[in-house]
């Protein structure tokens, strides 16, 4: 029984790592299974999970307001050369 437990029950540093790996790869049964026992019993890290995916919608957001920022840039310097172009 108690090795059963040991290979359900997580510590907290592998569940946190299974959280962050979740956002790039597809857990296992196993891992998915281990992780949400794991938060059934851990409070501390299902915070932690919704406070990381909080982050890493942040994150996101702000990224793709960069690209937004940059094509609208690259579209101010187009209109000004044709209206350059236009004026000649």
């Amino acid at each position: 029984m108690k090795k059963l437990m040991h290979i359900l029950l997580l510590s907290c540093l592998k569940a946190t790592e299974l959280i962050e790996k979740r956002f790039f790869f597809k857990l296992s049964f196993k891992e998915r299974l281990q992780l949400k026992l794991h938060k059934m019993v851990c409070d501390a890290c299902s915070n932690y999970e919704k406070q990381s995916m909080l982050l890493e919608k942040a994150i996101g957001l702000h990224q793709k307001n960069q690209q937004i920022g940059i094509d609208i840039k690259q579209l101010k310097e187009q209109i000004s050369v044709k209206l350059d172009k236009a004026e000649n």
